[in-house]
């Protein structure tokens, strides 16, 4: 299950996601909003999870089953939890940029303090870091951090990294309903934003199942507040919001092309649909590996979504 897809991305085209954190999902956040549930190892502390060695045979094993039609436009380590963690991240994209494709990072950039990680990303050609909160009190109710992090600090570490990496810097901001979709909170983000000098700052709101279910995405009136705001500080910004498409990779096995890819990307039901069509599957298999309690269905803004159900593995 380290690679997946590739499926649609909003920010990178057709993403071959790699997947370099072993379950249960650990991370440096619990994020309230965060797609693939409920942090179970909440730690700061760098270890070894697979080998590099072995993340570049799977991931070359896997594009030896794409067609060349599907190849993918980036090698991107979005993870069950922090890829950070990792502390052979470096190693492994460096193995992976063998294969010719440029490689992705999606991080909440808490762990930049360390030399280490700094280093490790700077051999990245994308990286993306997480930037929802403009004071501590917001970040300590949206992103829910180990008690050992220090919101000044990280902001500082951003700033570092940033100001050293030679690829494409972007930022996220997920925006929830009621929390950190307000006027003050989007003038403070911005100011902060623009110090990092991204290339592009991107404005999400969640479109699939978070692990809080009273999270809310913020309305389009605040997402057009965000927008002017930071368009106003000269930040090159771009809605996140909708949705990606049902173009996604597949490679013949029906079974593990659904468990790869819902282990850390939630499936919305017309995707699925068009990966059985493209497998020339039919819903029984859906039906059977609900059964044996590997996913299951998962109701957000009145669609239908399959996820892997973690609660299960140990």
């Amino acid at each position: 299950m380290i690679s997946f897809g590739p499926v649609p991305s909003r920010r990178l085209g057709k993403s071959l996601g790699i997947n370099n954190i072993v379950s249960p999902k650990a991370c440096s956040y619990a994020c309230i909003y965060c797609q693939v549930g409920k942090t179970l190892k909440q730690t700061i502390t760098r270890k070894v999870f697979f080998e590099p060695e072995l993340i570049y045979e799977k991931v070359g094993q896997h594009l030896e089953k794409l067609s060349t039609e599907n190849y993918p436009d980036y090698l991107t380590f979005v993870s069950n939890g922090e890829p950070t963690l990792d502390i052979n991240l470096g190693k492994s994209i460096k193995l992976l940029k063998k294969f010719g494709f440029p490689v992705a990072v999606i991080t909440n950039g808490s762990l930049l303090g360390y030399d280490s990680v700094r280093d490790d990303l700077n051999l990245a050609d994308w990286v993306s870091v997480k930037m929802d909160a403009a004071d501590e009190y917001l970040w300590r109710k949206v992103n829910r951090p180990s008690p050992q992090l220090v919101y000044e600090e990280i902001m500082k570490n951003k700033v570092l990294f940033a100001s050293g990496f030679k690829g494409e810097l972007c930022t996220e901001t997920m925006l929830i309903k009621g929390i950190n979709d307000n006027d003050e909170n989007f003038i403070k983000l911005a100011g902060l934003i623009k110090e990092l000098n991204p290339a592009k700052a991107y404005l999400a709101v969640p479109t699939r199942p978070p692990s809080c279910k009273t999270v809310k995405p913020a309305g389009p009136d605040e997402l057009n507040r965000a927008w002017q705001i930071f368009n106003d500080n000269n930040i090159k910004t771009e809605f996140l919001t909708g949705f990606e498409g049902t173009e996604t990779g597949f490679t013949g096995n029906i079974y593990e092309d659904i468990l790869n890819i819902t282990a850390v990307h939630p499936l919305r039901e017309d995707m699925l649909l068009d990966l059985l069509e493209k497998d020339n599957a039919g819903y029984e298999v859906v039906e059977s590996l609900i059964k044996q309690k590997l996913i299951r269905i998962s109701v957000y803004n009145d669609k239908k979504f399959f996820i892997r159900d973690y609660h299960l593995i140990t």
